[in-house]
């Protein structure tokens, strides 16, 4: 509490100009971060998209698409592979959990001793 009795006469200053050096401090971190962005400007300039001639295309229909339709063993063969592979099969796993009691010796939790050779019994 002795610190508190201690009389202080330009706490008022230094207060304040405190203050005012943070505030200048970031008034002159913007305007470099401004003349930054003017500097770099010109290096991060997009490129002008290229100006696409859009041509209209005669579409006719061709006279060997109707010949191209699956067979029923194709269409069998995906609606097999779509319903297994939205039913999810798949290999069943074992559902045991073995867990594997080692004793060590008390060891700090950042120890490398353990993580670095385990050779050692």
């Amino acid at each position: 509490m002795l610190f508190l009795s201690v009389n202080w006469p330009h706490v008022w200053l230094v207060t304040i100009v405190g203050f005012l050096m943070v505030i200048l401090l970031l008034v002159v971190l913007i305007f470099f971060m401004k003349i930054f962005g003017v500097i770099m400007q010109p290096r991060v300039k997009s490129a002008k998209p290229k100006q696409v001639v859009c041509e209209t295309v005669a579409v006719s229909k061709d006279e060997n698409t109707e010949d191209m339709t699956l067979t029923a063993n194709a269409m069998a063969a995906i609606a097999m592979s779509l319903h297994l592979y939205y039913n999810g099969v798949h290999d069943e796993e074992p559902t045991q959990v073995t867990i594997k009691n080692v004793e060590r010796r008390y060891s700090p939790w950042n120890s490398k001793l353990y993580g670095m050779n385990n050779l050692h019994r």
